[in-house]
């Protein structure tokens, strides 16, 4: 604390002299800066203290030196201490360099006094010191003076700090070696000329000089474990061959030192006039050869890497000779630093760019000539390297293949090279490989510049259609889009040079190439196509090509979803290139149907493009503020979480522009165009909306409302927090508030607006901490602790308090979680005032000044007393006082309050917090002890000699035991048995598990927060190693003795953080623990046992996982490494004579454990590096005679496989679409690749007894046909898997020879397809006498099937190019005939020729089709297809056939073939009836109409027939649901469709209908049936049956109700959609008012629907409402674009008022939708104390929000009754509902303000405060009360008289604002709204979309 003493001094000499009030705030600004640990909070007090250094300066000019010096000394002790922080150390440089003009010498004179007392403390410098030394050197000149003149004294400090480093090993996570690095790297860059003579002269030599390079070569050979390190000291090395004074000294030294490996150990090493021992390398990695070459790359000067090397043949030099041999060793070993190495390659290139002219003049000849072997090394090396997944190398390979072509591209030049064939060579191989593969992307991007754009594209025009694919495919994405402005760059520079056109000419030409590839991506019903292609292409085009707009608006018109949501992305392109972007009207209305439509992505694009602006002062438009009161309520209650994400970042970027825009206008800056009084308007529009927001925001936050609601609203309300309050967050580098923000607040709190932490707020806050979801209550905590006011009131603080202690002992997990939360939040919100208030159980809690550990004492204490009630009554513990909710409070209160763990760094507090700390992990130790132990009835010294868990029966008979004890024994035989658990089961069962889960996570959070080198320097340690040790000891308990996956699972995670904290301290003792442990369980594993340790504990892999994750990942993790190679060895051990199938072998533990570690997500890559022995192991396992030995290599495979490939992006036919190919699989795994490929020649040799099976085959085949071919290269390593791959076609196995047709697509590269299928197509036997194998035929023709199917996509060989195998099947198309006898051959051979449909000649198709005719022709009559001798495989070949021929029908458009197709329909067979109906409904024949109308029409015609015979259920849902789906869209049907159902549609739909009601068909069938009838009825000619639409209204408000199944409520919602819109416009026809109680049951129940818990229930039921919005004759002109829920809600509810107002049933049937709950016994329940019950009784529908629903009914109902004549009958309805329900809402409400007027309520208040039900209750019961209200109001006299009432309308209203004030105050109602409420129907008023507006 140096610098606090002197500026203490410093205070106290200015303190009475002229520039006291200067200095002093600089002292203050210093002292805050010192004090803060924010970056920006740093940043800013510097900032203060630099401008007030500059007022210093004048002043200190006119003193002495006397006087200046304390200044001068205080401003440097605080520059010592911010040696850290380089932008910190450059400021106060500044500083003292401003302070001290004029007194230069003075300055220099105090540095040296401060840098030699740092130089003279000890022979080892701290890290401290040397990042002292470090900075500066590096930034402070008066530094470097004082080391130039004290360079001895420092080099020995260096040379004796680092052999300490090494000789002691500080910590493994310790930065202490790398300080010591750095700083000699420091020394050696900045004081080259003083360090020279040191090393190169025979005078000048320096032992300690000779010393320290000892040292830096030791560390770079692997004496020092740290990666870091290792990598500094190689630079280093290559700065101290830098100061050489000519460059043959520094290339002769570096010769030397590439010449060590080879000699380790052996001999001295000369560098310069430097003698050194060669170090021993401990154990060769490969590293020190990396760490070599890196570093000289790096920073070594060009002279001396290009300058001739002595003694050798040729004209040799470093760069060329030494360096790239080394930089291709490196990339091709595996070891675990690609990363490094492929920086290494790129830094070569770079060089080699730097030191062309150099070398070209010591070579005197091209250094990449066109057949040179350095070239084709280099290139070999980047193909190599370039499908490499390790994070970060892309960006080296791009610049790598840029710097290639540029070195080549200026060779050409200086040599005049004209024949430039690398280009050539390179976009050849690049259009060769398949456009999955990334790496062929980046070097297009490289080529294009040299070859031209024109070139490319013709040489590859398939290119814009695999970008199409890439952009579909994230990880493509950013690869393709640059290929894409690459191109469009060099085309517009091409077109400019050429025609110098105008920017119409550009554009113009940009759409004939690329405009239907953007118009097609934006249009795609994709949303990640179009997504990608908006945001990747759009924008960057219209910035380059800002014509481009007009011909892609053109492209944009229509109102299908699709094009409105790509017409959106281009206005807002548009708008962010261009800035205010005016609408017309017709734009306007679009955009309001935009921002209302069913799709996500376009109501957000629209959104977004509402909120978007260039510039954040652009103030919002009127109209832009309309939309968004709009659109917000309407999307609170969203299923998805991207939409919620979005939507807030939406609109926080509004509210930005409404904070910026006020400011600007407070500031008077009014924006550009604005008129006189717009600011004004601008500001109280902007405060308005804000307030609005803020209203909206807090009444949805109400308990009843849904979670979707909740969440929506806290992530708005945090944004209008975050961005128009006035709160500072240090912790945010972005959007923090402006520094006028005070002026625009004031402003508006004038205006009664923005009080945002009134206490109505704060209770709607406190009431979401009592949620049952973790994701509200901590928002809404992080809410309240940011941003409101520092303490609660006290009597809240008090009541939560209670509350929190009650919720603690709930034995409901997430009620307990919820009293944690509150544990937490009253914490952060208490000042010591509050907590002498609470009533802490702590004996010393009023003398303790630590709040945090106050709280922590408190909570220890109920810990302590619940455990001792365990220990009395485990069962009344469980539900009584569970010790889960006390641990999780002390674990969120310790670990997640920024206060306490200040307050454990305080020294005074130390002792105090080591006793608790001790005593709680004593506490848990107990604990733990007590439930496991409980859970094995072992409760004596025995209970810890157990390692395995206990199995399900042996725990099920403790907790049996436990309940006994519990209820006592009169009680135990009360109970039978019973398949479910009991509610005391499951009691103690959640005790144990939760209770142990937290305990993990405790104990792990504290090593984490406690052992942090933060805690270390001032503090001894809070967690001493004995209590270290007790917690360890508990997790291995937790681990090896627990059952319950989620257990483990949270213990899993304290545990890898305890076992990170311990390996990563200084202490050795602690770093042993996990090593100690480790090899417990390693021992444990290998030893006999009795029982399983791993399959039935879940958690023994998991604890070797655990201690191998903590390992630092910069290190070579030896436990890894132990334990990887203790395991092979283990798994590796022959199977004993006698094992035994019940108990796990050792070997089998092996396995899983193995596996474990394998799919550990903290391990990354690290394991790769075992990756060929664990295969190995795992292939030798798979043909085990043990079964648990086979079973666990088979998943030991699986997550190789995983972790080797990476997860798949896609699936398309189940194999992936991109991936990495097999060339790069094998590149980067040669060892791995030599296994698999000698377990493949082991298969496929011969073997003399016949075939024999291969357990590893199918596996091994598995993996290569998860892989991507590969480029065509020479010795390409794939080309060995060939033959045996093919050799596979033989086998007697179907899954063997299909899964090798599969595996052999990756093996063949792209351009050998067409000679290996013109290959395998001629060994197909010509003739029926030539076969000699059918297994082999079928084996070939599957590999055809499977190298077509690559070949044929997209980008794959053209019709011409497979001609020549076309003809070598139609020589062998006796194969499809009779004449052979294998029906699966046949099919085989159908399936590869429906592969070649365009290069067959025509008489070749014709006998196709004769075939398949007459085959499926001669099938006998009646029943499943079959001939006289049944045949395997026969119902394969005739689907086959069938599907051939519906495709060929599709594609042709024939009117033969179709009608052939349509006889298929009617034939007898059940299989082709089958294979037909399954083509349809896979959607095959889609493109071809012609097909679908035949089809369509067949179906119609069988219809009634098919109903008739109903003879099998899986038939008939195959057949409805193909006639469904070929009329999915209302269009196709026809007149002609009409005409085939004329007389037979009402029998249709009456046997329909009666088996939807009398039948029991199954939740699909029904279906089917449901949508077949309400299809039917839509098309039904003439007036319906008003009999049989009552009766399919009954059955949808059947199958709608809450309690059915999912698929028959979504029945009903698409039967609405389907018959519902005719049946409601008949009956709004004068000719059919007996329709209108139909259309009104069919309109409620769509309103039911929407609020059903499934969102596709919903997406339905808005159908059925966008339908009715628009009329029949728009419908058929331009499509119905299909509104969103809530917006279909609101259209249906002004439907009613506007259509069905008159109707009496109208008002009664909206009724139905607001509920009646009892009120009083909802309190009663609430007041009642009896104990939690476990389980809550689930609500049936989670999604429905009655209170909401009823506010949005309420004006509906309103209207209604205004709009209705006096005497209605609608007038008559409401005067009985009123008679009915009037008396019990007036006697709630004064049951109410009973309630609430007294105190009484206050004991419950906050529990109520959370209850869903009261809230629900109140709000309907306001609703109601209004509604009572205004029919008293519109009825007058006539409703005085109803019984029980007793009051007019103005009475009820007096006192319904009455009661509605008192549960405002408690929290229990929302504010009134001063403006629009939320959520209410109809447009807002103020509306004007006629006027033109800036959007």
């Amino acid at each position: 604390m140096g610098a606090e003493r002197e500026a203490r001094a410093c205070a106290a000499f200015y303190g009475t002299r002229g520039l006291a009030p200067t200095v002093l705030s600089c002292l203050r600004c210093l002292r805050h800066f010192a004090g803060s640990t924010a970056k920006r909070c740093k940043e800013k007090h510097l900032e203060e203290a630099l401008q007030l250094t500059r007022v210093l300066s004048e002043g200190l000019q006119a003193l002495g030196e006397a006087e200046a010096r304390p200044l001068l000394r205080c401003v440097l002790a605080f520059q010592m201490e911010a040696t850290s922080s380089s932008s910190s150390f450059q400021k106060l440089e500044q500083m003292v360099t401003q302070l001290a003009v004029g007194k230069e010498a003075l300055l220099a004179q105090e540095v040296d006094t401060l840098l030699t007392g740092l130089a003279l403390q000890g022979e080892v410098l701290s890290p401290g010191d040397l990042q002292s030394v470090s900075m500066f050197l590096e930034e402070s000149s008066l530094g470097r003076q004082h080391w130039r003149q004290n360079l001895a004294l420092l080099l020995q400090r260096l040379a004796g700090t680092l052999r300490w480093v090494l000789q002691g090993q500080p910590a493994p996570g310790s930065t202490w070696g790398y300080l010591v690095v750095k700083a000699c790297l420091q020394v050696f860059q900045a004081l080259p000329k003083d360090v020279a003579p040191l090393v190169w002269s025979t005078s000048g030599k320096s032992e300690t000089l000779q010393s320290l390079l000892g040292l830096l070569l030791e560390v770079a050979w692997g004496k020092a474990l740290n990666k870091d390190m290792r990598l500094l000291a190689g630079t280093a090395l290559s700065m101290l061959v830098n100061t050489a004074p000519q460059p043959q000294y520094g290339a002769r030294a570096v010769l030397t030192l590439f010449q060590l490996p080879s000699q380790a150990g052996t001999g001295e090493l000369k560098f310069g006039e430097l003698v050194v021992e060669v170090p021993p390398v401990l154990e060769p990695d490969g590293l020190e050869k990396l760490v070599l070459t890196r570093g000289l790359l790096t920073c070594c000067k060009m002279d001396i890497l290009s300058c001739q090397l002595e003694g050798l043949p040729h004209k040799a030099c470093l760069l060329l000779d030494m360096v790239f041999p080394a930089v291709c060793a490196l990339t091709r070993e595996q070891k675990d630093c690609h990363y490094y190495c492929f920086q290494a390659c790129a830094l070569w290139l770079q060089r080699l760019r730097e030191g062309l002219a150099a070398l070209w003049h010591l070579t005197g000849t091209r250094i990449l000539a066109q057949d040179t072997e350095l070239l084709q090394e280099v290139t070999q090396l980047l193909w190599n390297s370039a499908e490499t997944p390790v994070e970060g190398v892309s960006e080296f390979i791009h610049s790598s293949f840029r710097l290639l072509l540029e070195i080549y591209h200026l060779e050409c030049q200086h040599f005049q090279d004209q024949e430039r064939l690398l280009y050539q060579q390179m976009l050849q191989r690049v259009v060769s490989m398949p456009w999955q593969i990334k790496a062929r992307y980046v070097p297009l991007c490289a080529i294009i510049p040299y070859v031209g754009s024109q070139q490319v594209l013709d040489t590859y025009p398939d290119l814009p259609q695999h970008l199409l694919s890439c952009l579909s495919t994230n990880h493509l994405c950013p690869a393709a889009a640059e290929v894409y402005k690459v191109l469009v760059r060099q085309q517009c520079s091409e077109w400019r040079d050429g025609q110098r056109g105008t920017e119409v000419a550009l554009a113009e030409h940009w759409a004939l190439c690329w405009l239907p590839l953007l118009s097609q991506a934006l249009c795609s019903p994709l949303p990640i196509l179009q997504s990608n292609a908006a945001n990747h292409l759009l924008t960057w085009t219209l910035r380059q090509l800002p014509a481009a707009q007009a011909p892609l608006a053109a492209q944009f018109g229509g109102q299908d979803t699709t094009s409105l949501r790509a017409w959106v992305s281009l206005l807002k392109a548009q708008k962010s290139v261009a800035g205010a972007l005016p609408l017309g009207d017709e734009a306007l209305e679009r955009l309001s149907r935009c921002l209302g439509t069913r799709e996500e992505g376009v109501r957000l694009a629209a959104l977004g493009l509402l909120c978007c602006s260039p510039n954040t002062n652009q103030p919002l438009s009127g109209t832009e503020v309309q939309l968004l009161r709009e659109f917000l309520p309407l999307n609170l209650n969203c299923d998805s979480s991207s939409f919620r994400q979005l939507l807030q970042a939406a609109v926080r970027k509004a509210l930005v522009r409404l904070r910026d825009s006020s400011l600007a206008g407070l500031r008077g800056k009014a924006p550009r165009r604005s008129g006189p009084g717009e600011g004004a308007e601008q500001l109280a529009r902007a405060v308005g909306f804000v307030e609005w927001l803020l209203q909206l925001s807090i009444t949805s936050l109400s308990p009843g409302s849904n979670y979707q609601r909740k969440k929506t609203a806290l992530l708005l309300l945090a944004a209008v927090l975050e961005t128009c309050t006035d709160t500072w967050s240090p912790d945010r580098k972005k959007g923090q508030p402006p520094r006028t923000m005070a002026t625009l607040l004031s402003h508006a709190r004038q205006s009664g607006c923005w009080d945002f932490f009134s206490q109505p707020n704060l209770l709607a806050l406190l009431s979401c901490l009592l949620d049952s979801t973790n994701e509200i209550r901590d928002l809404a905590s992080e809410l309240l602790v940011r941003y409101f006011p520092a303490t609660f009131p006290e009597p809240i603080a008090l009541a939560l308090f209670q509350l929190a202690q009650d919720t603690l002992g709930s034995p409901r997990v997430q009620e307990a979680e919820a009293g944690a939360v509150l544990m937490k939040t009253i914490l952060q919100k208490s000042d010591s005032a509050t907590m002498k208030s609470l009533s802490l159980e702590a004996e010393a809690a009023l003398t303790l000044p630590s709040r945090g550990l106050c709280f922590a004492q408190h909570l220890l204490h109920v810990l302590q007393a619940q455990y001792k009630v365990a220990c009395q009554d485990l069962l009344r513990a469980a539900a009584t006082a569970p010790m889960h909710g006390a641990i999780a409070a002390l674990r969120q209160c310790l670990l997640q309050v920024p206060e306490v763990a200040v307050s454990m760094q305080a020294a005074e507090l130390g002792q105090t917090w080591q006793e608790l700390l001790t005593c709680l992990v004593t506490t848990v130790r107990d604990i733990t002890c007590l439930l496991l132990g409980a859970l094995q009835s072992q409760q004596g010294p025995g209970a810890d000699e157990q390692a395995a868990a206990p199995s399900f029966a042996e725990m099920g008979n403790a907790i049996g035991s436990l309940i006994m004890l519990g209820k006592g024994q009169g009680q135990e035989e009360e109970e039978g048995d019973s398949v479910l658990l009991s509610e005391e089961h499951s009691l103690i069962l959640t005790c144990c598990w939760v209770s142990v889960k937290e305990i993990g996570l405790l104990l792990g959070g504290l090593a984490e927060l406690l052992l942090s080198p933060a805690l270390l320097a001032e503090l001894g340690p809070l967690l001493p190693l004995p209590t270290l040790q007790m917690a360890t000891r508990v997790f291995q308990e937790i681990l090896l003795r627990c059952r319950h996956w989620g257990a483990v699972e949270g213990c899993s995670m304290g545990f890898t953080k305890f076992c990170a904290a311990l390996l990563n301290h200084p202490d050795p003792e602690l770093q042993a623990i996990p090593r100690a442990v480790l090899e417990q369980g390693l021992e444990a594993l290998s030893g006999p046992r009795s029982s399983s340790i791993t399959r039935r504990a879940a958690g023994f892999p998991m604890l070797f996982l655990c201690i191998v994750s903590g390992e630092p990942p910069a290190q070579a993790r030896p436990l890894l490494t132990r334990c990887i190679q203790t395991l092979l060895a283990l798994a590796a051990t022959a199977l004993p004579q006698d094992w035994d199938q019940t108990l796990d072998l050792p070997q089998v533990c092996a396995l899983h454990v193995l596996q474990t570690l394998v799919r550990g997500a903290g391990l990354g890559g690290a394991v790769l590096c075992h990756a060929t022995p664990m295969m190995a192991l795992a292939l030798r396992g798979l043909g085990s005679p043990c079964w648990a030995m086979r079973n666990a290599a088979i998943q030991l495979f699986s997550a190789l496989t995983s972790r080797l490939l990476g997860q798949p992006w896609s699936h398309r036919d189940g194999c992936p679409s991109e991936g990495l190919s097999l060339h790069a699989f094998l590149g980067q795994h040669p060892k791995l690749g030599a296994v698999l490929l000698g377990e493949l020649k082991v298969a496929t040799a011969p073997t003399p007894g016949g075939p024999r099976l291969h357990p590893a085959l199918h596996a091994i085949l598995t993996l290569l046909a998860q892989l991507q071919p590969g480029a065509d290269s020479p010795g390409s390593p794939s080309a060995p898997f060939l033959e045996p791959l093919l050799g596979l076609a033989e086998s007697p196995i179907y899954a063997v020879r299909a899964m090798a047709a599969k595996a052999l697509v990756p093996a063949v590269p792209p351009p050998q397809r067409c000679r290996l299928l013109l290959q395998l197509a001629r060994q197909l036997p010509a003739a029926p006498g030539q076969i000699l194998s059918h297994n082999t035929v079928h084996g070939h023709l599957l590999q055809l099937r499977a190298l077509l199917a690559a070949a044929t996509g997209t980008g794959g060989l053209s019709a011409e190019a497979l001609h020549p195998v076309a003809l070598q099947l139609e020589a062998r198309g006796w194969l499809l005939t009779p004449a052979q006898r294998c029906p699966l051959v046949r099919a085989a051979f159908l399936q590869v020729l429906a592969l070649l449909p365009t290069s067959f000649s025509p008489g070749f198709a014709q006998f196709i089709h004769d075939t398949i005719g007459t085959t499926l022709g001669s099938l006998p009559q009646g029943g499943r297809s079959g001939c006289a001798e049944p045949q395997v495989g026969s119902a394969v070949l005739h689907q086959t056939m069938a599907q051939f021929t519906c495709s060929e029908a599709a594609r042709l458009a024939d009117s033969e073939r179709i009608a052939a197709v349509c006889s298929l329909l009617q034939r007898p067979s059940h299989d082709i009836q089958l294979a037909v109906l399954s083509w349809v409904i896979a959607g095959e024949g889609g493109m071809c109409k012609e097909v679908e109308n035949a089809l369509g029409l067949t179906l119609l015609e069988s219809l009634q027939s098919v109903l008739q015979e109903r003879k099998d259920k899986e038939f008939l849902r195959l057949y409805l649901e193909a006639l469904l789906h070929l009329y999915r869209d209302p269009s196709s049907w026809s007149q002609e469709a009409s005409s085939k159902l004329q007389g037979s549609s009402a029998s249709c739909l009456e046997m329909l209908l009666h088996m939807v009601e009398a039948e029991c068909p199954g939740p699909d069938l029904h279906f089917q049936a449901l949508c077949a009838a309400s299809l039917l009825l839509a098309h039904q000619s003439g007036d319906e049956d008003g009999a049989l639409v009552e009766r399919w209204c009954a059955a949808l408000e059947e199958c709608s109700q809450r309690t059915w199944s999912e698929v028959l409520r979504l029945a009903a919602a698409r039967s609405l959609q389907t018959a519902g819109p005719r049946v409601v416009r008949r009956s709004l026809r004068a000719a059919r008012p007996s329709l209108v109680p139909v259309a009104l049951r069919l309109i409620n129940m769509a309103i039911h629907l929407l609020q059903d818990e499934e969102q596709e229930v919903r997406r339905e039921a808005s159908g059925f409402a966008s339908l009715l919005r628009q009329s029949p004759g728009e419908l058929l002109q331009d499509g119905c674009i299909f509104v969103q829920d809530n917006v279909g809600l609101q259209s249906l509810l002004e439907l009613l008022l506007g259509e069905f107002g008159e109707h009496p049933e109208t008002f009664s049937s909206l009724l139905q939708h607001i509920p009646i709950l009892d009120l009083r016994s909802v309190v009663e329940e609430l007041e009642a104390k009896k104990p939690a019950s476990l389980y809550k009784e689930d609500e049936p529908n989670v999604f429905a929000e009655p209170a909401v629903l009823a506010r949005q009914l309420l004006p509906v109902l309103v209207q209604l009754l205004e709009k209705a004549p006096t005497g209605s009958p609608l007038h008559a309805s409401a005067l009985q509902w009123l008679e009915a329900k009037g008396p019990g809402v007036l006697r709630d409400l004064q049951y109410c303000k009973h309630r609430w007027s007294q105190g009484t309520a206050a004991r419950w208040g906050m529990k109520a405060l959370g209850c869903a039900k009261l809230h629900t209750a109140l709000a309907v019961l306001l609703v109601r009360a209004r509604l009572v209200a205004h029919v008293l109001q519109v009825l007058g006299e006539g409703a005085t008289a109803v019984p029980g009432l007793g009051c007019g309308s103005q009475e009820l209203e007096q006192e319904l604002e009455l009661v509605q004030g008192l549960l405002i105050q408690h929290g229990l109602a929302p504010v009134p709204n001063q403006d629009n409420a939320p959520g209410e129907l109809g447009p807002l008023s103020g509306t004007d979309s006629s006027r033109h507006a800036a959007v």
